[in-house]
């Protein structure tokens, strides 16, 4: 394995009431992220394609950790998203490394299908910085009802030589969603849009 991993964390987050009422059925989001060692840090190096293989792993690893902590199928899946956070010693090209040219086609995977863009963020930030991992519709970036982002903060990471890498996962959109447009049921999933 290229990534040299020091902490993995899962969360998952349930949303049983919205409002005073009940949400039926509960929306669940789980995120997988991962505290790993910068190969990059601390000079500028022109090509970054240790990065590039570490993001590979990750997206598998973190996918079907994402998928596992929500304990159903892979098709199930309705949403997806990744992030990362770049410690000091980094820059923030080497986030983009990570989650652009490699993590999508494993997470993919993991979730079955996936046609639609993977969103995403990035930013620079020590120990204890949050980030949000957006959320969109894993086959149709047209449904509204999944536009949405979980937070993922970790007090001892990314370290200045660290990246943190984060993937979340759905099985619902968000509670009680009333904006219109295309639903979950209604997503062709046939050209990253509707």
């Amino acid at each position: 394995m290229n990534a040299n991993i020091r902490k993995i964390l899962v969360i998952v987050e349930e949303t049983c009431r919205e409002m005073d009422r009940a949400v039926n059925p509960v929306t669940r989001k789980a995120v997988a992220f991962a505290v790993v060692d910068n190969p990059c840090a601390g000079k500028f190096v022109e090509d970054l394609e240790v990065l590039m293989r570490i993001g590979a792993e990750l997206g598998d690893l973190l996918g079907r950790r994402a998928v596992a902590a929500l304990g159903v199928p892979p098709s199930e899946i309705e949403s997806y998203g990744k992030a990362a956070i770049v410690g000091a010693g980094g820059e923030l090209e080497h986030a983009a490394a990570i989650l652009h040219p490699r993590l999508g086609k494993p997470l993919r995977s993991a979730v079955q299908q996936g046609a639609a863009l993977i969103p995403s963020s990035k930013k620079m930030g020590g120990a204890g910085t949050s980030i949000d991992v957006p959320l969109g519709h894993k086959d149709a970036a047209n449904v509204r009802s999944h536009f949405d982002a979980m937070e993922v903060r970790l007090h001892d990471g990314p370290r200045t030589n660290e990246i943190l890498v984060a993937v979340a996962v759905t099985d619902s959109g968000r509670p009680l969603p009333r904006v219109g447009g295309l639903t979950h049921a209604d997503a062709a999933g046939k050209d990253e849009l509707r």
